[in-house]
């Protein structure tokens, strides 16, 4: 029987998903974690493949969403603000990677920290 997976989030360590697979499986949604015994086995590829990838069937994919955004952490600045787009004014920002180049690939802890809006899909930098 082939299942179709909706990737609800990707973290860069196991650890960091198992709350958010916790409060899934206590709503009767099976999770899967990919790339997690990857991950464990070797912490250091983890931005080369993506993180661990927080997986549900499609089926599950509109009541997984709405846990996992009342349960999820927003980006927040140096303050402990939350981070304001400033296109929409939304606060529901997550950092983002692009990892563009062969540099950023390689080293991807050299990559400019960028913010990308989960409400209008904007990426912008952090002010200064």
């Amino acid at each position: 029987m082939n299942q179709e997976f909706y990737t609800l989030g990707a973290f860069e360590y196991a650890a960091d998903v198992q709350i958010i697979k916790g409060k899934l499986e206590s709503e009767g949604i099976q999770v899967f974690l990919k790339d997690e015994n990857t991950i464990n086995t070797d912490p250091l590829i983890s931005q080369a493949i993506g993180g661990v990838k927080l997986q549900v069937h499609s089926k599950d994919k509109d009541k997984a969403i709405n846990i996992y955004n009342e349960i999820r952490s927003y980006a927040m600045d140096n303050h402990g603000n939350l981070i304001t787009c400033p296109n929409c004014r939304a606060q529901r920002s997550e950092v983002y990677h692009s990892r563009k180049g062969i540099i950023n690939k390689l080293f991807p802890f050299l990559e400019k920290k960028k913010y990308k809006c989960l409400k209008c899909n904007m990426i912008t930098q952090p002010q200064r």
